[in-house]
């Protein structure tokens, strides 16, 4: 049975797919890994379109797992252990979750920080799909077909899960989704009003101008935090030298208590904007110097 991308993304209506495993090749899955390689399929039930929803099973035709679709080595991108109606109320509880668990942990919810990563793929079951949280925007990047298509139903379902703190939302996917997949993607709004890219977020009571439309990755090194932090730790009095700066991220943090900071990047852009962040924190500061 062929089905279409979205139709079989969002519906429950027709016959989903079934992967079935070659014998012993179901260890892995049924110790979560949310992978599927296509070494270890031995049968194809139907014809999957890239980003189709897909059903794995085991050799004896014992259900494993739900997933997406994709013609390539990672062949089924799990996001579901049990079997499941992958429809809004679905993704809504995943999103959900993902937000909890921020506030739980203390990554969302600062007075002083409103840059923090809400999705993160497979830590947040939700392979193909990342989240960062830019004050009330929130930038989204579909790295697999799947997610691609269902884009805008996510992009909805996230004012609700943020108690209306993301009021806009920008879709970043147009580098990320696979190439072979003919997608077409382009940037832009999907929700919300254009909030105009460079705006000024914190991050643990730094100011930063982050710019999701043109930056790497969604415009900042969310991830980096924590080690943003540590680097502060060690650079009391000391000269940081910031190779590959980027935007500045650890020099702003190290010109808290460092004698003197060098920032280094390939991109005059790059160190033009870690200039401004210096500058948004600190001044004029005559210990800090950027070189391209």
């Amino acid at each position: 049975m062929h089905l279409t991308a979205r139709s079989a993304t969002t519906s429950t209506k027709e016959m989903p797919v079934r992967i079935i495993l070659k014998k012993g090749k179901d260890q892995s899955v049924r110790r979560y890994h949310p992978w599927i390689f296509s070494g270890a399929i031995a049968t194809i039930k139907g014809s999957p379109v890239e980003g189709n929803t897909v059903e794995v099973y085991a050799s004896d035709e014992t259900y494993l797992a739900t997933g997406h679709w994709s013609p390539g080595s990672i062949a089924v991108r799990i996001f579901s252990f049990t079997p499941c109606e992958p429809d809004r109320e679905f993704f809504r509880k995943r999103l959900s979750d993902a937000m909890q668990y921020r506030l739980n942990t203390g990554i969302a919810g600062s007075g002083e920080t409103d840059v923090w990563r809400l999705v993160h793929g497979e830590g947040d079951g939700l392979p193909g799909l990342i989240i960062d949280i830019y004050g009330s925007v929130a930038v989204m990047q579909a790295h697999t077909a799947g997610f691609w298509h269902i884009r805008e139903m996510i992009a909805g379902l996230l004012p609700e899960i943020t108690g209306g703190r993301v009021q806009s939302v920008y879709n970043k996917s147009e580098g990320t989704v696979p190439f072979m997949a003919k997608l077409g993607p382009v940037n832009g709004y999907l929700a919300g009003l254009d909030a105009g890219s460079g705006a000024i977020d914190r991050e643990n009571g730094f100011k930063f101008r982050v710019d999701w439309e043109k930056g790497q990755k969604t415009g900042f090194f969310i991830d980096q935090r924590d080690s943003r932090s540590l680097l502060r730790q060690y650079s009391t009095g000391r000269n940081v030298l910031n190779m590959f700066g980027y935007t500045g991220g650890f020099s702003v943090y190290a010109m808290s208590n460092a004698a003197l900071v060098h920032t280094v990047d390939s991109s005059a852009a790059a160190t033009a904007l870690a200039d401004e962040n210096v500058s948004l924190n600190f001044g004029k500061d005559p210990r800090h110097t950027s070189f391209a």
